[in-house]
C-alpha cells in the first residue's frame, strides 16, 4: 500500500507541472492580452491609450520574453502569491481560497448525500432483480443522469421555492440556502453510484462463495453487505475523485443559479471578465484537486478490494 502510495506521488509533480504549463499558456494561445484585459477591467475606454498600455505592460513585466513570465508566475504559486485580481484588485490567493471553501462545502454534501441514498438503494435493488423496488430506481436513476443541472436547478427553485415556499431561492449563508444546490449536485453522482453499485452487487450475488454463505444460513442482511456491497463500492469509490473535481470546479450552473458564491461562480465571471490571474488560479486548484484525489481514491479503492491489493503489492 506504501509503495503504491509513493509511486503514485512521483507522478502527482510531473502532471502538475505540465498543467501549470497549459494553464498559463492556453489564454495567449487564444489571443488574450493581459495588458488589454486588465485594462478593460479598470477603463470603459473601446481603444486603450497607447502610452498607458506600454507603461501597465512593463509594470507587469509582460514585456519580458514568455518563458520568463512563466517562471515568475510559477514561482508566485509555488510561494503562495497567486498575484492580485484585475477586477477586485485583491489578493487572487483570498478570492480562491473564500470561494474554495464554499464549494468544497456543497461538494462534500453532496457527495455524502449520493452516497447514503444512492449506494443502499443499489445494494437492495440488486436483491431482487426485475422487482418493484428495481423498477423504481431504474427510472430514477435514468433521471439522475439524464437531467442535466441546468434544468433540474431551475424545477427545484420552482417547486420548491416558488410554488411551496418553503426554501430559500437565493442567497448563501444559511442552512436552508445549502438544500436545493445539494439535491441538484448530488442527483447525478447519487445515480450513477446506484446504477454501479446494483449491478456490481448483482453479479456477485451470483458467486459461488456467496451462495455457499447462504448455504451455510448467513443472513440475507450480511450477504448483501459483507460480500455484495463491499466490492461494489469498490467502482464507486474509484469515481469518487472524478467526482471531487467536478464538483468542485463544475458547479458554475448550480453556483450562477442559486446566487452561490462559490469557485465556479468565481471562474465564470473571472473568464467573463478576462480576469486572467483568477482564471489561471482556479483551473490550477481544480486540476491539482483532480490529481490528488484521484490517488487518494485509487489507494482507497486497493484497499478495499483484495485483489487489487494484491496486485498493487507486486
Amino acid at each position: 500500500m506504501i509503495g503504491l502510495l509513493l509511486r503514485r506521488l512521483v507522478v502527482v509533480g510531473p502532471v502538475l507541472l505540465a498543467a501549470s504549463v497549459l494553464v498559463f499558456a492556453l489564454p495567449r494561445l487564444a489571443g488574450v492580452d493581459p495588458a488589454r484585459a486588465v485594462l478593460r477591467a479598470r477603463s470603459a475606454e473601446a481603444v486603450p491609450d497607447p502610452v498607458t498600455e506600454a507603461r501597465l505592460r512593463s509594470s507587469l513585466g509582460l514585456d519580458a520574453p514568455v518563458t520568463e513570465q512563466y517562471l515568475r508566475w510559477l514561482g508566485g504559486v509555488l510561494r503562495g502569491d497567486l498575484g492580485h485580481g484585475y477586477v477586485a484588485r485583491t489578493p487572487v490567493a483570498g478570492q480562491i481560497a473564500d470561494a474554495a471553501a464554499v464549494s468544497g462545502l456543497l461538494a462534500v454534501l453532496a457527495l455524502a448525500l449520493a452516497a447514503v441514498v444512492g449506494i443502499p438503494a443499489g445494494v437492495y435493488a440488486a436483491r431482487r432483480p426485475g422487482g418493484l423496488l428495481d423498477r423504481f430506481l431504474g427510472l430514477g436513476t435514468v433521471a439522475g443522469v439524464a437531467v442535466p443541472e441546468f434544468v433540474l436547478a431551475p424545477w427545484l427553485v420552482l417547486v420548491f421555492a416558488v410554488w411551496a415556499g418553503a426554501l430559500p431561492a437565493l442567497g448563501w449563508g444559511d442552512p436552508a440556502h445549502l438544500v436545493l444546490p445539494v439535491l441538484t449536485l448530488a442527483a447525478y453522482p447519487g445515480a450513477l453510484a446506484a446504477q454501479l453499485v446494483r449491478a456490481e452487487t448483482a453479479g456477485v450475488l451470483t458467486r459461488p462463495h456467496v451462495l455457499v454463505a447462504r448455504a451455510k444460513g448467513l443472513g440475507e442482511h450480511r450477504v448483501l453487505w459483507r460480500h455484495g456491497a463491499r466490492l461494489a463500492t469498490t467502482s464507486v469509490t474509484a469515481l469518487a475523485g472524478m467526482f471531487v473535481a467536478g464538483l468542485l470546479g463544475g458547479s458554475v450552473v448550480v453556483e450562477v443559479v442559486f446566487g452561490i458564491p462559490g469557485l465556479g461562480r468565481l471562474l465564470h465571471r473571472a473568464v467573463v471578465a478576462q480576469d486572467l490571474p483568477v482564471v489561471q488560479a482556479g483551473t490550477l486548484l481544480v486540476v491539482a484537486v483532480a490529481v490528488v484525489a484521484g490517488v487518494l481514491v485509487e489507494v482507497l479503492a486497493t484497499a478495499l478490494d483484495p485483489v487489487l491489493r494484491s496486485a498493487g503489492s507486486r
